[in-house]
């Protein structure tokens, strides 16, 4: 049995020092993903702004591009059409 001491020396060792909010997270993770971290901060801001439903679909279409040489720039495109369909679409 671990005493807490040594607990909470793994537990801070390991966290990410920039996360501390769940959102923030999910945009370093999407910046990483996206090979565009250069604009994490960007990334963060719409994790804690946008649907999440719409940037995981944005996300998800990225991914599954293969011939993406801008994978960022790909994604802010898709979120623009995804946005666009939703004001689009009648309630």
């Amino acid at each position: 049995m671990r005493s807490l001491k040594d607990i909470l020396k793994i537990k801070s060792l390991s966290s990410d020092k920039r996360n501390t909010y769940e959102f923030q997270a999910y945009g370093n993770r999407l910046a990483q993903e996206l090979r565009d971290e250069k604009h994490r901060s960007l990334y963060i801001k719409l994790a804690k702004t946008e649907d999440r439903n719409l940037l995981e679909q944005a996300r998800d279409f990225v991914v599954s591009q293969t011939h993406a040489e801008t994978p960022g720039k790909l994604f802010m495109w898709r979120l623009g059409q995804l946005r666009d369909e939703l004001r689009k679409k009648p309630k």
